[in-house]
């Protein structure tokens, strides 16, 4: 007969389990990490300034607003919401291996990476903050976190959103998770460097992107919530077993709030200089840039909760060059929050589930606000905290937590504990399938529109013509050719920001400054892919009035034959 102390497999297993599951995020994420092509928003948001930084070039900040220091311009922000953090994290990839697209999507890997082992150790200290495990010890690796991970570790959601991470701004979400960690071990450990951590993670997350919000304020919220529920019931009820409040002082206040503000202080600056984070909030409050109405609130809530049931699908990477999914993820994660609820309810730990779905809950209505538009891309982030519930919820399956629970429930054949484990195979199955279904196709397509790899040869193609300062009439094509280009080509851009549908009445204008050379060449897209409309049909009107004749010089189009941009001239 085994004993009890036979069935609590040791740390080691955990540990295990942890690596293997890290190990098989690694081989998904990193594999054939050049595709999809370059997007607009890697070589913005972080490429092309590192690149600037380590080649000495002229640094380009957004909205010209950056620190200069020993007559090296610093960048503060890469778009209003969105801070430069990802910029410097990448300096050290791109000076160690040079500056290409797997050297620079390095990072993001390695940040998703970050996330996953981040995800455990909050969800475990949410574990031990339930079971009131000893202040003194560190939350051990609990299975709840386990499976968690595992849920992340072969999703498409999160491994191909992670190797694209800077295009959707990962970092939120190893620093969230750093907040909520800290903060859960602050009202356990009761210890301030804990709180201190906390509060850094939520500033360097919001910094990271503003959007980091609507995690970060829930959490304080539930954090407050439940310090003034245990003052009242504690006035109350006399509960041996509770974990004593943590010590909050004045003191410690004032150093959690700096130490906030510190890392928000790039963000700061930025307004001062700017004021471009409240202008495009204050801009937007009723009509976000892309025309979503932030009135509409039911209508864009049926829109983000579809999204979250699409990012566990795992089916929204069609540029990928098909789309592939796991269509029972979201059958499985509601049976799993479902019957683990029930569980939890009957064992009279109602707030071990309910308090982190609350906390989900808060941020989906958070998130129906938006500046710009409702992209499933925003729910990167709400995908991870989506992992903890669900870890939390399949943990219940088991008759007490722990790899030693969990082992003689399945041994004994117990039933909810078999369904457990038999979902949780299928799903990471599933979710495996498809992950190297969407790699299958990737090597097929190259990626497609925005994220099409033809952009490798534009970029190649005008820096070894001599093509230096092609003239830019549509979004997409600037920072990508500039980080692919090493900086030796500079498009510039003058389709002009303002209006998407129709040109601004000074494009015309703008156009005739570069018509009467005829060594210049202007970028378009082709017909179909074209982002801001009207500029084509204005630069072919322009050119015959200004006595030329526009001439298609080269097309670059996708793998599967389709063009995707064009190179003009105007002959005379």
């Amino acid at each position: 007969m085994i004993s009890p102390r036979r069935l609590r497999p040791p740390t080691q297993i955990a540990r295990l389990w942890l690596a293997g599951a890290l190990l098989l995020y690694l081989g998904l994420a990193v594999y054939q990490l050049g595709l999809p092509g370059l997007h607009y928003d890697e070589a913005k948001e972080a490429g092309v300034n590192a690149m600037e930084l380590l080649t000495g070039a002229p640094v380009s900040p957004f909205r010209d607003a950056g620190l200069s220091l020993f007559g090296v311009t610093l960048p503060l922000m890469v778009q209003d919401y969105i801070g430069a953090l990802n910029v410097y994290l990448a300096l050290p990839f791109l000076a160690l291996t040079g500056i290409g697209v797997p050297n620079l999507r390095a990072l993001p890997v390695l940040t998703g990476l970050a996330a996953l082992l981040l995800l455990e150790r909050a969800v475990s200290e949410w574990v031990a903050l339930g079971r009131r495990l000893p202040s003194q010890e560190p939350a051990p690796i609990s299975l709840a976190g386990l499976l968690a991970v595992t849920l992340l570790a072969a999703s498409p959601s999160f491994v191909f959103w992670s190797r694209q991470g800077i295009f959707v701004t990962n970092l939120t979400q190893p620093f969230t998770l750093l907040c909520v960690w800290q903060g859960l071990a602050w009202l356990r450990r009761d210890r301030p460097r804990a709180l201190l951590l906390s509060a850094a993670g939520a500033g360097l997350a919001i910094y990271a992107k503003l959007l980091a919000l609507w995690v970060v304020g829930p959490f304080a919220l539930l954090v407050a919530t439940w310090i003034l529920w245990r003052l009242l019931r504690s006035a109350r009820v006399v509960d041996p077993q509770a974990l004593p409040l943590p010590a909050l002082s004045l003191p410690l206040l004032g150093k959690a709030l700096l130490l906030f503000l510190l890392a928000l202080s790039p963000l700061i600056l930025f307004n001062l200089m700017t004021g471009g984070t409240v202008s495009r909030i204050g801009g937007n409050l009723g009509q976000s840039y892309y025309g979503v109405n932030n009135g509409e609130f039911l209508a864009n809530l049926g829109t983000r909760l579809g999204q979250l049931i699409q990012v566990l699908r795992g089916d929204q990477f069609w540029y990928l060059g098909g789309v592939q999914s796991n269509p029972l993820a979201p059958f499985l994660a509601g049976l799993a929050l479902l019957l683990g609820l029930a569980k939890g309810w009957r064992a009279g730990r109602r707030a071990h589930l309910i308090l982190p779905l609350a906390l989900l809950a808060l941020a989906v209505v958070a998130s129906t606000f938006t500046v710009s538009d409702l992209f499933v891309t925003h729910y990167a982030l709400l995908h991870v905290a989506l992992a903890g519930v669900l870890g939390l919820a399949l943990a219940a399956f088991f008759p007490e937590e722990g790899l030693g629970s969990a082992w003689k429930a399945l041994r004994g054949k117990e039933r909810l504990a078999l369904a457990g484990a038999l979902g949780l195979i299928l799903w990471l199955l599933l979710d495996g399938a498809a992950s190297l279904g969407y790699h299958r196709l990737l090597g097929q397509s190259g990626g497609l529109g925005d994220h099409s790899d033809a952009s490798y040869a534009l970029a190649y193609h005008l820096r070894y013509n001599g093509l230096g300062s092609p003239i830019a009439l549509d979004w997409g094509m600037d920072a990508p050719v500039r980080f692919l280009s090493q900086g030796t080509v500079t498009p510039i851009e003058i389709f002009g920001y303002d209006q998407l549908e129709q040109p601004d009445p000074a494009f015309v204008q703008r156009l005739g400054l570069f018509l009467g050379n005829p060594q210049n060449v202007y970028l378009l897209h082709a017909p179909g892919f074209t982002v801001f409309q009207g500029r084509r049909q204005a630069f072919l009107d322009q050119a015959h009035l200004s006595g030329g004749t526009p001439i298609l010089e080269k097309t670059f189009s996708q793998r599967d034959g389709t063009p995707l941009f064009e190179l003009w001239r105007v002959v005379r």
